[in-house]
């Protein structure tokens, strides 16, 4: 590659993505909303932008072979506050791609985009939409978005509906954990594989409890190495009898699936500071 563009450098997950994916190209281009990121790579330049506007992203993506677009607002909100780095960030980034003939945007999409399901049902990659909160709609529409500008414009794209990338610390991630390096490993196969048109792959590890079924993406090279079991027996000794009546506990969205729309749900994951979810 010659060169990459990552969005959402500052953040858990995109953070631990430089490195690997400086070690991909000739030249990463990383951007965030904040000042400024530390260690940059001897070819690696950081960009202070915001994805909402197109102007500012634009010009990143001029002469990029991909985008890996995970830059977003990481939590449930009110519609008004995703609108502009979750909708029209999305929208921005695949126009500019089209725009400078962009090979493929890799996006970190969300379990939250079908988070209303059961997870008794060990659901697809090809089961339709059924997101939890307006966080969860919002991965609806820039997978949506996606899937158009593959049909209609020809620029692939790579949707990650990661579940849980952040360490186990409750009975959900038993299942649903996506491990750091499993991450690394799946965006390092969403840009490696010579042809992946439109495609949609969960971010999961090789859980023994694993509640979705990547069988449909094997077409990307993804096996997952780690396995939540061993956290199993401590964390469910640990934690409180579960409310099978209780979306949070039942659906895959956890307590994304519970709370009210607009209303924070990471505060209720028990993650510290750094850590994401999906």
């Amino acid at each position: 590659m010659k060169k990459l563009v990552l969005t959402g450098a500052a953040g858990s997950l995109g953070s631990r993505l430089r490195a690997p994916l400086a070690a991909m190209c000739d030249e990463l281009v990383s951007t965030d909303i904040v000042d400024s990121i530390d260690d940059l790579g001897a070819n690696e330049t950081y960009v202070k932008a915001d994805i909402a506007d197109m102007n500012a992203v634009e010009p990143l993506l001029e002469g990029a072979d991909m985008v890996i677009h995970f830059g977003a607002v990481v939590d449930e909100a009110p519609f008004e506050e995703l609108l502009g780095p979750n909708f029209i960030g999305a929208y921005n980034v695949w126009e500019a791609s089209h725009r400078h003939g962009v090979r493929r945007v890799v996006y970190a999409s969300s379990i939250h985009a079908v988070g209303m399901y059961p997870k008794n049902e060990a659901i697809g990659i090809d089961v339709p939409h059924r997101p939890d909160t307006f966080y969860g709609l919002a991965k609806c529409f820039a997978e949506d978005l996606g899937r158009m500008y593959w049909e209609k414009r020809g620029l692939e794209s790579v949707c990650l509906r990661i579940y849980s990338c952040a360490p186990v610390t409750n009975p959900r991630a038993v299942g649903s954990w996506l491990s750091y390096d499993d991450m690394i490993l799946l965006v390092k196969r969403s840009i490696e594989t010579p042809i992946t048109g439109f495609s949609i792959i969960y971010g999961i590890s090789d859980n023994d409890r694993a509640p979705v079924d990547n069988s449909g993406a094997r077409h990307l090279g993804y096996r997952p190495r780690d396995n939540a079991e061993q956290f199993a027996e401590e964390i469910y000794a640990k934690a409180e009898p579960l409310d099978p009546q209780n979306p949070s506990h039942y659906c895959h969205g956890g307590p994304f699936a519970g709370i009210p729309l607009g209303k924070s749900a990471m505060s209720l994951l028990n993650l510290k500071k750094d850590d994401a979810d999906s």
